[in-house]
């Protein structure tokens, strides 16, 4: 894996309500500057990216090929969805912490993909949250 330093991403943002339904009459909007490092990444030295494959967390808009940015500063709680290793595999999945037992659940409607009991196994170790992914929809 490697590991970049991340320079700001600057764009322009443009402060305006976009209908992604009916059209509305056009308002006035503003032009500003968004940096995207910033907004995207706020914990830079404990933040990192993979690349989802599959298609167990689709129901969290998680989608086979979007780019989850995970951040290890944070502790996970239940219902995030975090990158953790289990026997070595690294899984995008939802915590679930309940009644003293800890799983990894998918988040989708087929029934293909169930939860993993992690409660007190050797080989489970979160790596992080997804805070944010990032779909591409032109390549």
């Amino acid at each position: 894996m490697e590991l970049r330093a991340l320079q700001p991403c600057v764009i322009v943002a443009v402060e305006a309500v976009v209908s992604a339904g009916f059209p509305s009459p056009a308002g006035d909007y503003a032009e500003g500057r968004i940096d995207l490092t910033d907004t995207l990444v706020p914990h830079p030295s404990a933040s990192f990216t993979l690349r989802i494959s599959g298609h167990s967390m689709t129901g969290a808009g998680i989608h086979d090929g979007d780019l989850a940015i995970v951040d290890r500063s944070l502790t996970a709680r239940h219902d995030d969805v975090v990158v953790a290793a289990v026997d070595g595999e690294l899984l995008c999945k939802r915590l679930v912490i309940q009644r003293g037992r800890t799983r990894l659940a998918p988040d989708c409607d087929d029934r293909a993909y169930t939860a993993i009991d992690v409660t007190d196994h050797p080989g489970f170790a979160i790596w992080g949250v997804v805070t944010a992914t990032i779909r591409f929809h032109r390549r």
